[in-house]
C-alpha cells in the first residue's frame, strides 16, 4: 500500500477548516451604534440614557482602558423564527487567549444581564436555553434589540518584557486598540457542529499517536472516508453522513489500563495583573455569566472556583448573575476548592496573614452558601511555604493543588501525587496535574501529553485535569466540554469525565499510598518578587504588624467594656488579603495596580491606626504619655520621646510610663572617634569600625573579643548588578547577576549626625548615575544590634542593588523566618537542587550561626536575600559566608517605571544570637514600641514563658472571637524547632480554655491536656507547632 499518510492529514488539516466555517449559518445582519464612556464605567440605566453614534464595521474603537456600550439592532427573518438563534459578535478579536484583550458583556434592553462574549466565546443563545426560558430575548414579531458593555482592554500579553505606558490610563496613549467586526444573528448547524467537534477530537488523537501505531492508521483511514463523503455531498448535507461513519471510531472504547482522567472546570481569574482590580470585577461578571450558562447547557458539567472575594464583589456588582450562581451550587455544578479568600502569594505574608486567608474564605462560603472545601487550591503562587500544610489542615484542608512547579527551571519534582509534609511534620496529600496547567482545553495534545507525563503511572490511574480559559478569566467553553464527552470511552486515549474535585480526591487517594516530600516547596523560577515594588512589601509588613497591635489593644479595650470593633478589623484584614494576591504583593502588575496598591496600603494603614487610638482613648487618661509594646517581648531600647531619646523598659504586650528612668543607668555610653578617616562607634558591647570609603571593615563583639568579618572583607557594602532576566522581567531574577556587577565604594560624604550618649549616627552620601542614596549607620548604647538606613532616590533601570556582610561564622545552614518559625537552607550548593536556590526568601530575620555562636540580619522592606560560602582561600584559608539583603530592583515591564522614586530602607545586624533573640530584633524592627499621648497601666493579658532548655514560643495573635461572644482567642507557634515546654499565664479569672481550630471549632482530638479552669496553663509544643486557644473569661 501506497505511504500517502502526510497527504492525507493535510486534507483533513483543511477539511476541519472548511467544517469550522460552515457550523454557523448568518440569519440577519444587526445594525450597531455606540457610546463611548467618558471616563469609568458606568451603571446600565447611565448607558441605556446616553446617546449613540452609528458604529459600522471595521470603525476603530480605543483608547486602552477605555468602555464603549454598544446597542445592536435587527430582526430575526420570518423564515428563522422557531430556530435556534444565537448573537455572534467580534469586538476586533485576535488571537486564542479569551482575558487579555476587547470583552463585552451583552444586556437586555431593560439591562438584564445576558453573557459575555471574548474572542473563544463570540456567541450569545437567543432564542434558546435558560435565559431564554426565564424571559424572551426575542420579540414575537423578531425584533431583537440588545445592549453591550464593550471594554477597549489592551493586550499586554504583547507587551511583556516590553516597557510600554499602556498598563495605566495616566500614562495610555489616545490610539484606538480595537477595530469592530461586527454583530449578526446566526443559527447553529447542529450536525456541522456535531461534526466539527468529532473531527477535532479524533484528528487531534490520530496526530498524537506514534506514527506506526495500528489505531493511528485505522483513525486516519476513517477520517479520509468521511472527508469523501463531505466532498461528494457537501459540508451541510453531508454532515449526518459523515458523523455517522465516525461513530464507531468514538465507540471504540478505552482499554482496560488506559489512566482516568477527572475534567474540572474552571477560570483561574487574577485578582489583578496586567489589568486593574476594577477591570477585574467586570472579569468575574463577565465568566461567572458564561460560566452559569454552560451550566444550564450541559447537565454533566462540573465547574471548581476558588476566591470568596469574587463571589462577593459578584454579589455588589451583579446580582442577576449570582442568583444563577447560587443556583448553579444548589445543583452541585458549582463547586468551591481553595478555602482562601483570594489566591495568594504564599511565601511572603505572615502566617496570620494565611490563616485570615482561610478564615474569611471559609466563613463567606459557610455563611453565604451553606457549603465549604477540604481543598487548597493555589495552582498559580510562585512556591510554598513549608508551613502550609499545617495550616492547611488546621483549617479543615485535607488535600493540596498546585501545578506551579512544573514551571521549574532546574530541577522537576519526581511525583504527581505525593504527601507534602510540612516543616512541623504535618501531612497533606497532594496532586499536581500531570496536564502541568490549570487551564487546559481538553485538546487532544493535552490529554495524551499528560498520560505520557504522569509519574505515578504503574502505581495510579487517576490525574485531574482542569479547563477553562484563564488568568484573564473566560472559563470553560462549549468546546471543552464537548471534548470530554468524546473522550469518556475512546480508544487509544485516557478515560476523561466530567466530575468534581472531590469525586477525584476520593477515587485518587483510595487506589495507593504516595510517597512524601518533606519541606518548602521551592519554586526555582520568579525569584525576583520577593524585592520587586519594594513600596508593596513595605506597605504589607506594616498593615501586618499594624492589625496584629489593633487586634491586641481592641481586646483590652473590650476587656475595660468598650466595643469590639469586629466588623472594621474584618473588612480591613480582608482589604490586605486581597493585596496579597499574588501578582500583587509580589510586584508583577501593572502601573495602575501598583499605583492603586500602593494607595489601598496607605489607607489601610491610616484606618487601623485610626482604630488604635479609639482603643488607647478608651483605655486611657489624660495628660502624659506611654510606651506601649505591642509584641511578644519584652522590651528594653532607646525612644525617642518629645525630641529626647530615653531609655524605655516594657514588658510584652504592656506598657510603662513615658519620661526620665534610670533603666539605662548600667548601659555604657555610646562614644564615638575619629581617627585618619575612620569613624569608630563602641558602646562597651560593639564596636564598628567605619573606613574612608564608608564601608565597615571592623565589627567586634567586645564581649567575645571577636571580630565577625571576614579578614580583608568590609560590610554594609553596596552593590548594583545588571539585571536582565530571559522573561517575565519583574518576575524573574536569574544566576546570571552573581556574575557582574560593581561596589559603591564612591563617597560624596560622611557626617556625623547625632553623638549622644544613648546613641550615635553616621551618614554615609554616595551618587551612583542619575541615583544618590545616603547610608545611616547607628549604634545604640546598651545594644548588640547595629542599625543601618538607606534613604534611596532610585533612578535605575534593569539593575538590583544589594547591601552584603560577609561574615566571620561558620555557618552550614541559612536560617530563615517564614510563616510561624523558620525554614533552615544548606549554604554551600553541593546539589542542583540548593544550587537552584540562589535567591530566597525570609520574613524579618536572617540567622547565621556556628555552635554557640550566632548573627542576625533583620530588615523593614523585602524579603530576598542569599546567602554564598565565603573566604576560604589558599591566602585566606578562613571559610565563612556572605550574606546579602536584595533591596531594590528595577524592571522594565509589565511596569514601566517600578521602584523608581525615593525609598526608606531598615536593616539591621545583631551580635551573639539564637532564635530567640533573632525574633526579638525582627520585632524591634518591624513592630516598634508606640509613644502615646495619655496614661494607662497595661497589663498583659497573657505571658509566655519557657521552661523547658532551648524552649521557645511565638505569640501571633491576641483577639476577640469571630462570633462575638467575647471570648479571647490566643494564637502562638513553637519557634525553636524543638519539643518546648511553655508556660502560659492568664490575666484574670478563667472560666474555661479550650483548644480550637483556625475556624475556632473546638478540635476533637486535642493535642493539650489543659485543665478547665485555670489562670496558668503548662502546655508542651512539638517543633513548629502551631496552637489556637480559645479562653472563656470569668464575668
Amino acid at each position: 500500500m501506497h505511504d500517502n499518510r502526510e497527504l492525507v492529514e493535510e486534507r483533513i488539516e483543511k477539511l476541519r477548516e472548511r467544517v469550522a466555517a460552515r457550523v454557523y449559518t448568518v440569519v440577519a445582519p444587526l445594525e450597531a451604534s455606540a457610546w463611548q464612556v467618558p471616563g469609568e464605567p458606568v451603571p446600565f440605566a447611565d448607558a441605556a440614557a446616553a446617546q449613540y453614534r452609528p458604529f459600522p464595521i471595521d470603525t476603530l474603537w480605543g483608547p486602552a482602558w477605555s468602555t464603549w456600550w454598544l446597542r445592536l439592532a435587527g430582526a430575526v427573518p420570518a423564515e428563522f423564527r422557531g430556530e435556534r438563534i444565537e448573537l455572534r459578535i467580534d469586538l476586533g478579536f485576535v488571537g486564542d487567549w479569551a482575558g487579555n484583550q476587547s470583552e463585552g458583556m451583552v444586556y437586555t434592553a431593560d439591562g438584564w444581564p445576558l453573557k459575555a462574549v471574548n474572542p473563544m466565546n463570540r456567541t450569545v443563545p437567543l432564542t434558546f436555553g435558560a435565559l431564554a426560558a426565564e424571559r424572551p430575548l426575542v420579540s414575537a414579531d423578531g425584533v431583537v434589540d440588545l445592549f453591550v458593555e464593550a471594554a477597549a482592554n489592551p493586550d499586554m500579553t504583547l507587551k511583556l518584557g516590553q516597557s510600554t505606558p499602556e498598563g495605566d490610563t495616566l500614562t495610555r496613549s489616545d490610539r484606538p486598540v480595537w477595530r469592530f467586526g461586527g454583530a449578526e444573528l446566526v443559527r447553529r448547524e447542529d450536525e456541522v457542529w456535531g461534526l466539527h467537534m468529532d473531527l477535532d477530537v479524533l484528528d487531534g488523537l490520530m496526530r498524537q499517536l506514534p506514527e506506526d501505531s495500528t489505531w493511528r492508521a485505522t483513525l486516519l483511514r476513517g477520517l479520509e472516508v468521511a472527508a469523501d463523503v463531505l466532498d461528494a455531498e457537501g459540508i451541510v448535507a453531508g454532515a449526518e453522513a459523515a458523523r455517522a461513519l465516525l461513530l464507531p471510531l468514538l465507540e471504540s472504547g478505552a482499554a482496560g489500563s488506559a489512566q482516568r482522567m477527572t475534567a474540572v472546570g474552571h477560570a483561574h481569574i487574577d485578582t489583578a495583573w496586567l489589568w486593574p482590580i476594577r477591570e477585574t470585577r467586570r472579569k468575574i461578571v463577565r465568566t461567572f455569566s458564561n460560566v452559569a450558562a454552560l451550566a444550564d447547557e450541559y447537565p454533566d458539567f462540573r465547574f471548581a472556583n476558588s476566591a470568596p472575594q469574587h463571589h462577593q464583589w459578584v454579589k455588589q456588582d451583579s446580582p442577576e448573575v449570582y442568583e444563577r450562581v447560587k443556583r448553579a451550587i444548589e445543583r452541585g455544578q458549582w463547586n468551591f476548592v481553595g478555602g482562601m479568600w483570594i489566591e495568594p502569594d504564599a511565601t511572603m505574608p505572615s502566617g496570620e496573614s494565611l490563616v485570615r486567608q482561610f478564615t474569611s474564605g471559609l466563613r463567606f462560603m459557610q455563611d453565604e452558601f451553606g457549603v465549604t472545601t477540604d481543598c487548597l487550591w493555589l495552582p498559580d503562587s510562585f512556591g510554598y511555604s513549608g508551613q502550609l500544610p499545617q495550616i492547611a489542615r488546621l483549617a479543615g484542608m485535607r488535600w493540596f493543588f498546585t501545578q506551579k512547579l512544573s514551571w521549574n527551571r532546574t530541577n522537576k519534582l519526581p511525583h504527581h501525587t505525593f504527601w507534602w509534609e510540612g516543616t512541623d511534620g504535618t501531612r497533606i496529600w497532594t496532586h499536581f496535574p500531570p496536564c502541568d496547567s490549570y487551564d487546559t482545553i481538553v485538546s487532544a495534545d493535552e490529554v495524551l501529553g499528560a498520560e505520557r507525563n504522569f509519574k505515578e503511572k504503574g502505581l495510579a490511574k487517576h490525574s485531574l485535569l482542569p479547563y477553562g480559559y484563564g488568568d484573564g478569566g473566560g472559563g470553560p467553553v462549549r468546546e471543552m466540554v464537548e471534548r470530554v464527552r468524546r473522550f469518556a470511552d475512546l480508544e487509544g486515549a485516557p478515560v476523561v469525565t466530567h466530575g468534581t474535585p472531590a469525586e477525584f480526591e476520593r477515587a485518587a487517594r483510595a487506589e495507593h499510598d504516595p510517597q512524601v516530600w518533606s519541606g518548602e516547596l521551592y519554586l526555582e523560577f520568579h525569584r525576583g518578587i520577593f524585592t520587586s515594588l519594594i513600596d508593596l512589601k513595605q506597605g504589607n509588613r506594616r498593615s501586618e504588624a499594624a492589625l496584629q497591635a489593633a487586634e491586641w489593644l481592641a481586646t483590652l479595650a473590650a476587656a475595660g467594656g468598650s466595643a469590639y470593633p469586629a466588623e472594621q478589623l474584618e473588612d480591613l484584614w480582608r482589604r490586605l488579603l486581597v493585596l496579597q494576591f499574588h501578582d500583587i504583593l509580589p510586584g508583577s502588575s501593572t502601573a495602575w495596580v501598583n499605583r492603586e496598591a500602593i494607595a489601598e496600603f496607605k489607607a489601610i494603614l491610616a484606618e487601623v491606626e485610626a482604630l488604635i487610638g479609639s482603643a488607647w482613648e478608651a483605655l486611657s487618661a489624660e495628660g502624659g504619655a506611654t510606651v506601649l509594646n505591642p509584641s511578644d517581648v519584652e522590651r528594653a531600647e532607646v525612644v525617642e520621646i518629645d525630641g529626647g531619646l530615653q531609655v524605655v523598659r516594657v514588658p510584652a504586650l504592656g506598657s510603662a510610663t513615658a519620661g526620665p528612668s534610670d533603666h539605662g543607668a548600667a548601659w555604657a555610653p555610646v562614644t564615638l572617634t575619629t581617627d585618619g578617616g575612620q569613624v569608630t562607634l563602641d558602646n562597651a558591647l560593639v564596636r564598628v569600625v567605619i573606613d574612608a570609603d564608608g564601608t565597615i571593615s571592623s565589627l567586634v563583639d567586645l564581649g567575645e573579643d571577636r571580630d565577625l568579618l571576614l579578614p580583608g572583607c568590609s560590610a554594609n557594602v553596596l552593590r548594583l548588578h545588571p539585571d536582565h532576566p530571559s522573561c517575565f522581567d519583574a518576575w524573574e531574577l536569574e544566576a546570571q547577576y552573581l556574575r557582574s556587577g560593581e561596589e559603591l565604594r564612591g563617597v560624596d560624604s560622611i557626617e556625623v549626625v547625632l553623638q549622644d550618649p544613648l546613641r550615635a549616627r553616621v551618614d554615609i552620601t554616595r551618587r551612583f548615575g542619575a541615583s544618590s542614596v545616603v547610608q545611616s549607620v547607628s549604634l545604640d548604647a546598651g545594644s548588640r544590634t547595629v542599625d543601618f538606613e538607606a534613604l534611596v532616590d532610585w533612578q535605575e533601570r534593569e539593575r538590583i542593588m544589594k547591601v552584603g556582610f560577609p561574615l566571620d561564622v561558620r555557618a552550614k545552614h541559612a536560617l530563615a523566618e517564614m510563616q510561624f518559625g523558620h525554614v533552615e537552607r544548606p549554604i554551600a550548593a553541593n546539589t542542583s537542587w540548593d544550587d537552584a536556590r540562589f535567591e530566597t526568601c525570609g520574613h524579618r530575620w536572617l540567622h547565621l550561626s556556628e555552635p554557640g555562636y550566632g548573627v542576625t540580619l533583620t530588615t523593614d522592606s523585602g524579603y530576598g536575600h542569599d546567602v554564598t560560602p565565603a573566604g576560604g582561600s589558599e591566602s585566606a584559608p578562613t571559610a565563612g559566608v556572605n550574606a546579602r539583603l536584595s533591596l531594590l530592583r528595577a524592571p522594565n515591564s509589565p511596569d514601566p517605571a517600578a521602584d523608581r522614586g525615593q525609598h526608606r530602607l531598615r536593616y539591621s545586624l545583631t551580635l551573639g544570637t539564637d532564635v530567640a533573640a533573632s525574633h526579638a530584633a525582627g520585632v524591634r524592627l518591624n513592630q516598634p514600641l508606640r509613644v502615646l499621648p495619655g496614661t494607662a497601666e497595661v497589663r498583659p493579658l497573657v505571658a509566655l514563658t519557657p521552661v523547658g532548655r532551648e524552649s521557645f514560643a511565638v505569640l501571633d495573635a491576641v483577639k476577640t472571637a469571630f462570633d462575638g461572644s467575647g471570648d479571647l482567642i490566643l494564637r502562638l507557634h513553637e519557634a525553636a524547632g524543638a519539643r518546648s515546654r511553655i508556660r502560659l499565664d492568664l490575666d484574670g479569672d478563667v472560666q474555661e480554655v479550650r483548644e480550637v481550630d483556625l475556624l475556632e471549632v473546638g478540635v476533637d482530638d486535642p493535642t493539650q491536656k489543659l485543665p478547665a479552669t485555670a489562670s496558668t496553663l503548662e502546655l508542651t509544643l512539638r517543633p513548629f507547632q502551631i496552637l489556637t486557644l480559645r479562653v472563656r473569661r470569668a464575668s
